[in-house]
């Protein structure tokens, strides 16, 4: 269902068992699907650095394709990280960067693919956050100010709960 829905229950937590203790969740009755999630995060930074990270002189080297490998790489290890998390065989990882100057700063999406049971919303968020991290660590020197911000799932397919798409109705509310 398409920006969230009845399938959302805010008064139950999956990862906690009828005594309250943190539990893994049991996926082995679920159907095996395809499932993907992306999500989205953004650096911002210091024109005069964005400047400098797309010419390719950073110091450290090419701050673009590392944080595109960095998180690739943190995806495929996100049950090492996150501690319920079940390990996932991913089908495939994509990590976008793209400039955008009005930021000024670098956009961050993260796709993450698998077919099983049970979704990748957890690798995509592990591989958009460690994309971001590892272009802060190659910039800092320069721009310790930048600001890491606005991490969240923007679109997930497959499974039980369906297609979700982020909008103003599932953003969080003020309290």
């Amino acid at each position: 269902m398409a920006g969230g829905g009845p399938e959302r229950d805010q008064d139950h937590l999956t990862h906690l068992d009828a005594s309250g203790s943190a539990s893994m969740v049991d996926v082995g009755d679920k159907a095996v699907t395809r499932r993907s999630a992306t999500v989205t995060g953004e650096v911002k930074m210091h024109a005069d650095t964005l400047a400098l990270i797309l010419s390719g002189n950073a110091k450290k080297g090419d701050v673009i394709a590392t944080a595109r490998i960095a998180g690739i790489m943190a995806a495929k290890r996100t049950h090492e990280l996150i501690p319920l998390c079940h390990p996932l065989l991913l089908s495939k990882i994509s990590v976008d960067i793209e400039p955008d100057h009005a930021l000024p700063g670098l956009k961050v999406s993260a796709t993450a693919t698998v077919t099983g049971q049970t979704g990748v919303e957890m690798e995509a968020m592990t591989a958009c956050s460690v994309a971001c991290l590892t272009i802060y660590d190659m910039a800092k020197a320069v721009d310790r100010g930048m600001e890491i911000g606005r991490i969240h799932l923007a679109e997930k397919l497959g499974g039980r709960s369906g297609h979700y798409v982020a909008g103003p109705e599932n953003a969080p509310k003020e309290p």
